[in-house]
């Protein structure tokens, strides 16, 4: 008896998953974390460094393609997976319960595998005389450990407030575009933390470099501000507006457009059309 309630609930739990709706989606955050990890890390790459006058790395530049990187992948791939292009977007999806943690899995797949694919183009395409560290986010040997995990989870938390404080509709102020707002806000990070850690706030675009060039130290960093951001910050300040469900869409068994497939999956956020869906 047990095994047959064990293996109902692994069904419920996997419901919509094999469709091609949501392998769309899937597909879709792939994709995305490929082309964002490709454009936005190359100018990470120092060219300055073989000219007669070694340059330095411009910040505001690095942080400006990053920034623009982000909100430019919103706005071509919102419509379809909802564009998290982050781990950390996911996790805050599962946390409040606007995303299925069966289907979150794959999203994070998707992510880590088109982050490492998007590094590896990087560092095919760059001559290894420029091609330094190719972006890894390290920590400052200024800073201590525990310094710079505090850096990464207000830089995080920052951006994880922003996607959801851009999706409350009973906000009457909210006039122009989310996915710029998000993009400012990784832009604002990067501006900040780039001396201390390399700015992450993206476990993916932190894995898929160190997958590729084979580089670890202090990654621990990385992932564990995450883990603490969606345990203990974010659960506890998205509840105050999931409480509202002013965010929460659900969408009707009447309609059976193609299109919104992925939003009966609960895979779309408010990227894509202002609302959060919740998982079926």
């Amino acid at each position: 008896m047990d095994s047959v309630l064990e293996a109902a609930s692994t069904m419920t739990a996997f419901k919509g998953i094999w469709t091609q709706g949501f392998w769309r989606c899937v597909g879709a955050e792939f994709f995305a974390m490929l082309l964002f990890i490709l454009l936005s890390l190359g100018s990470t790459i120092s060219w300055g460094s073989v000219a007669e006058v070694p340059q330095a790395p411009d910040l505001v530049l690095i942080s400006l393609c990053f920034g623009l990187g982000i909100a430019t992948m919103v706005q071509c791939f919102g419509h379809i997976s909802g564009a998290h292009i982050n781990p950390a977007v996911t996790a805050a999806m599962v946390v409040t319960r606007k995303l299925s943690l069966a289907k979150a899995v794959f999203y994070l797949l998707a992510q880590c595998v088109g982050a490492i694919v998007g590094a590896a183009i990087l560092y095919g395409v760059t001559p290894a005389s420029v091609r330094g560290a190719l972006g890894v986010t390290t920590v400052n040997t200024s800073v201590s450990v525990g310094k710079a995990l505090v850096v990464e989870l207000f830089i995080t938390f920052q951006l994880i407030f922003t996607v959801f404080a851009t999706c409350d509709h009973k906000r009457g102020d909210l006039k122009g575009s989310s996915g710029l707002a998000i993009g400012l806000s990784v832009c604002i990070g990067h501006m900040f933390a780039i001396p201390y850690t390399g700015a992450s706030m993206n476990p993916a675009r932190s894995f898929g470099p160190a997958v590729v060039t084979w580089s670890w130290e202090n990654h621990w960093v990385t992932y564990h501000g995450k883990k603490l951001l969606d345990h203990q910050k974010l659960s506890k300040t998205m509840v105050m507006q999931s409480s509202t469900n002013s965010c929460v869409y659900h969408v009707t068994k009447t309609d059976r457009k193609e299109n919104m497939e992925c939003l009966k999956l609960g895979c779309q956020t408010h990227f894509g059309s202002g609302a959060i869906f919740s998982p079926i």
